[in-house]
């Protein structure tokens, strides 16, 4: 059936939501494709709707080529499953939990790895049942703390989540390929760049885990990739570590007086002036104290050496000390320990000695794996006022671990060694994740092998983010008037536009959306009798259907407007040839 803009439940916005920070968020907005009911969440009205629907039939379609078979959980989930898997609390603040009129506890399900589990395990017993790949296309919710950029990050979303269950790690192989393709040839239908880099494993472990980023500049993560073929996510990336290097023969260190030079830039002024030699901030060591709240509520202090000219990176840091919560030491956290000496601390830890002294304050000590053994340093001494030279790793102190925290930086080289490295941003839009045995374990899915023993299976999970592909082809898909919808997503296939006002033009505008009916194209007919050609073309150009018919001057004699959004060109032609045009595609 033919859907008549007169009626269709559609207002069109001239003004940008103030709220909107990216182009898809204004432009989904004035388009009528979504409205805002609260911070991070939104009503689908039924264009969004149709785009919506549109991605999910290739996601679905793609699936059934891998052998995937679609099942659908409920949002809301009762709290013992995620107990069981200790993601109750390490979720944090950032789930949204609930309780019944009986005081029962329920969450809405930020993800359904338990769930998927539990029903398998009931169902499945023998190997002979496997291997088995389901999925479901559901919402999301979780509690951003900051939802921005409209559909890119809200609190509400829908993700396409698949688990494959194996009876062994060689079958959990081939189950991950297959859905790793499905991925490719799904974004590909869709027109989408993208680039995989390999992730970051998680508390769940799992031997392999992969991000399909699309490079965008208004992408949340950062990303690294080689000449080579190196990629990887900022997160995942691993630091070529030196070389050990022999130090039996190196000066001792000296601590020398440093007034005023609380930061790497002061010291290395501090002893290009005072001292031999030339010093840039590579030379120095920068100890970073934090603080690491724990699941039990706890608080832990932990300094992290890193070499001068680098800083800090807060998501690095977030993954490396995971499930622990990540800040910077406090003014309190110094006053309750006297012997960090802020800006002048040194290399120290319970279990090492820093020049001769011990230390007894119990603070780990963590360093950069550039930190290796035989490297000499520039540092704090653990004094007011001072510092010291020729502190050497693995001679002078010995640290309690070594941790991933430093910023990664364009030229840094990969550490397959395919070269230096350069940075861009991108936009998660799939992840595919061999879970391995964590889930299975944790909640007893095991099932009888060919000798009759009980193996535990093994687990892949892949995750697309609907909403979130719907947002990015948004982004990609637009000009200065409007959405410029890919004909594989678009709303309709066909947008009639009657723009004369001689019935004649109503006419033939009807006959034309009736004959591409027919054809079995989605058409949508604007048949608004009182509203001026100037504001159909502007709502045309807004909503972004990527085929206008526009019916105007020339339908007396029988000659249309053939408009093609996606390259700007306009021709005239014949009704004949323009029905022959579209429905041939």
């Amino acid at each position: 059936m033919v859907t008549r803009l007169s009626n269709f439940f559609l207002r069109t916005l001239r003004e940008d939501p103030a709220d909107a920070e990216v182009t898809s968020h204004r432009l989904l907005v004035r388009a009528g494709y979504i409205r805002r009911a609260a911070p991070g969440v939104f009503t689908w009205l039924p264009l969004g709707l149709k785009v919506k629907a549109k991605i999910e039939r290739i996601v679905r379609d793609e699936m059934a080529n891998a052998g995937a078979q679609e099942v659908h959980f409920p949002a809301l989930l009762p709290r013992d499953p995620y107990e069981q898997s200790g993601r109750w609390e390490s979720y944090g603040d950032g789930i949204f939990r609930l309780q019944d009129r009986k005081g029962a506890d329920y969450l809405l399900a930020p993800t359904h790895e338990e769930m998927f589990t539990l029903l398998v395990k009931d169902l499945y017993s023998s190997y002979k049942d496997l291997p088995l790949t389901i999925y479901q296309i559901q919402d999301k919710y979780r509690d951003e703390a900051r939802p921005r950029a409209g559909l890119l990050r809200g609190r509400e979303f829908t993700m396409k989540d698949a688990y494959s269950f194996d009876a062994s790690d060689a079958g959990l192989e081939i189950s991950y390929q297959s859905q790793r393709d499905a991925y490719e040839r799904i974004f590909q239908r869709l027109g989408l760049e993208y680039v995989i880099v390999a992730a970051d494993n998680g508390l769940m472990g799992g031997a392999r885990s992969e991000e399909f980023l699309h490079p965008t500049p208004v992408g949340e993560d950062t990303f690294v990739r080689s000449d080579g073929g190196y990629a990887a996510n900022v997160e995942a990336f691993t630091t070529a570590v030196p070389d050990a290097i022999p130090f039996d023969a190196d000066a001792a260190p000296v601590i020398f007086d440093s007034p005023n030079t609380p930061t790497i830039e002061t010291l290395v002024a501090h002893c290009n002036a005072h001292l031999e030699g030339e010093y840039t901030a590579a030379d120095t060591l920068k100890n970073v104290v934090l603080a690491l709240t724990h699941l039990d509520g706890t608080r832990e202090l932990v300094i992290v050496g890193i070499p001068g000219d680098r800083e800090v990176d807060e998501k690095r840091a977030e993954v490396a000390f995971a499930p622990a919560a990540v800040s910077t030491a406090t003014e309190d956290d110094f006053e309750n320990n006297q012997l960090l000496v802020k800006g002048y601390i040194g290399p120290w830890s319970p279990t090492g000695a820093v020049l001769g002294e011990e230390s007894a304050t119990g603070i780990r000590y963590l360093v950069d794996p550039r930190v290796s053994e035989g490297t000499s340093w520039i540092t704090g001494a653990n004094m007011d006022q001072k510092h010291a030279h020729s502190v050497t790793a693995g001679r002078d102190f010995i640290a309690d671990g070594v941790i991933e925290i430093a910023n990664v930086r364009a030229g840094d080289p990969a550490p397959d060694g395919s070269g230096p490295v350069e940075l861009a941003r991108g936009m998660e839009i799939g992840h595919v994740f061999q879970l391995g045995r964590f889930f299975a374990e944790t909640l007893g899915l095991k099932v009888l092998n060919e000798n009759g023993k009980l193996v535990t299976v093994t687990m892949g999970s892949y995750g697309i983010g609907v909403t979130r592909i719907l947002a990015i082809i948004a982004e990609l898909n637009n000009d200065e008037k409007g959405l410029i919808w890919p004909a594989s997503v678009a709303p309709f296939d066909v947008h009639v536009v009657a723009a004369g006002r001689d019935q004649v033009a109503f006419d033939v505008a009807e006959d034309i959306a009736a004959q591409l009916e027919s054809a079995r194209l989605d058409v949508l007919y604007d048949d608004r009798p009182k509203v001026s050609p100037g504001v159909k073309f502007g709502d045309a150009e807004l909503v972004g259907v990527p085929r206008i018919v526009i019916v105007g001057r020339g339908a007396a004699e029988g000659q249309v407007e053939l408009w093609d959004r996606s390259t700007g060109e306009r021709e005239t032609v014949s009704v004949a040839e323009a029905i022959a045009a579209l429905s041939a595609g």
